[in-house]
């Protein structure tokens, strides 16, 4: 056989409103699948795609080609499970009739998706869209905007801030207060867009792939990534009861810096601890999966660092402001900030020649083992 045309049903319409079985194959059975399927809902699409299959069909027929139809279909679910249906009865059509090419009939871009898996097994000459003339493009247009909406980064970013919006007004509406609804939606669409815009959202889906990737590789870090978020939220919660009571309980305004030095003085360490944590965590599972741990050693180090200079900055701050009676340590304030600042770079020096150290007495054993073999 020279061509076999072929009409696709990729959402069984065949099986699960006609009750049929697929492959269809030949004329007088294709025919007779339309018409029970059009008796069992005549507004069915694939009604029109075997009648305008078998429409190509009489036409070669006529030319004196050699030509076979037949009608496949995959699962009402659609997706990887019909396709791999379509695939299958492709694969045995193809085996039995041998065709040497094929034309495809669809009814739209839904059941075109498919074109791929026939490409890969045999060489298609023509494709062939029937189309209502009355809808020539809803079913495209379907298929793409439910396409879209099943891709996560889209459906996210649609969906997301109409939901916010729809549930603070409904909040708003519960408590009698309509009039913080306009207030309460703008403030947190702005919040949602600089959340997006800024990357955060990039930053929290790479910590989610990266936590469900530790949980399933079974390593450490799954836990100390807990430890992490825990010790994150307690800092958080101690940071803003601070900055409430700096808010509340002083004589006189203290400014918008005061207050964000008090929720950093209060909160750092509990972030240190967790940064920390998780450094630590890396470090066991590279050590455990016998991989190279290199500069990861130097990072709970230069977190340590960092905490003590945020720590020993937003002190300096608070007490020059009057927020605070003394400093820690030292009583004189220079020599508080350039203590803490000398420690905090020791640490730092100290975890970069260790993590260096490390790495070199590594390069020289392999360079000795080379040498040796």
């Amino acid at each position: 056989m020279h061509t076999l045309i072929i009409c696709i049903d990729r959402d069984n319409d065949l099986g699960e409103k006609a009750a049929l079985g697929s492959p269809i194959i030949g004329r007088a059975s294709n025919i007779d699948a339309a018409v029970k399927l059009a008796s069992r809902d005549p507004e069915d699409s694939d009604i029109n795609t075997i009648f305008g299959g078998i429409n190509v069909y009489d036409k070669m027929v006529a030319q004196n080609e050699d030509v076979e139809i037949v009608s496949i279909a995959g699962d009402k679910k659609v997706g990887i499970q019909a396709d791999k249906k379509i695939a299958n009865q492709l694969d045995m059509i193809l085996l039995e009739l041998q065709p040497q090419s094929v034309i495809l009939v669809s009814d739209g871009a839904e059941d075109e998706s498919v074109l791929p898996l026939i490409q890969s097994r045999i060489k298609v000459d023509a494709v062939h869209r029937i189309i209502v003339k009355q809808h020539e493009n809803l079913e495209s247009t379907y298929y793409i905007i439910k396409k879209a909406f099943n891709d996560p980064k889209i459906s996210h970013t649609f969906f997301v801030p109409i939901g916010l919006v729809f549930l603070i007004y409904a909040i708003s509406l519960y408590f009698a207060r309509p009039e913080v609804a306009v207030m309460s939606i703008t403030a947190a669409i702005g919040l949602y867009m600089l959340f997006r815009g800024t990357g955060l959202d990039d930053a929290v889906d790479g910590f989610k792939t990266s936590m469900m990737r530790s949980l399933y590789a079974g390593k450490i870090t799954f836990v100390m990534y807990l430890a992490a978020i825990i010790l994150s939220l307690i800092g958080t919660v101690q940071g803003i009861i601070v900055s409430w009571d700096y808010y509340y309980n002083q004589p006189i305004w203290v400014g918008y810096l005061v207050l964000l030095m008090g929720y950093i003085n209060t909160s750092i360490w509990w972030y240190t601890l967790a940064g920390v944590i998780v450094n630590i965590g890396k470090i066991f599972d590279l050590h455990m999966a016998k991989e190279k741990i290199g500069r990861q050693l130097s990072h709970p180090f230069f977190v340590m660092a960092t905490g003590i200079i945020l720590w020993a900055g937003s002190i300096y701050i608070l007490v020059i402001r009057e927020a605070m009676e003394t400093y820690p340590i030292f009583n004189n304030g220079r020599q508080f900030v350039f203590g803490s600042l000398i420690v905090a770079v020791l640490i730092a020096v100290a975890g970069s020649w260790i993590s260096t150290r490390t790495i070199r007495k590594k390069a020289t054993n392999y360079k000795t083992g080379s040498k040796g073999q």
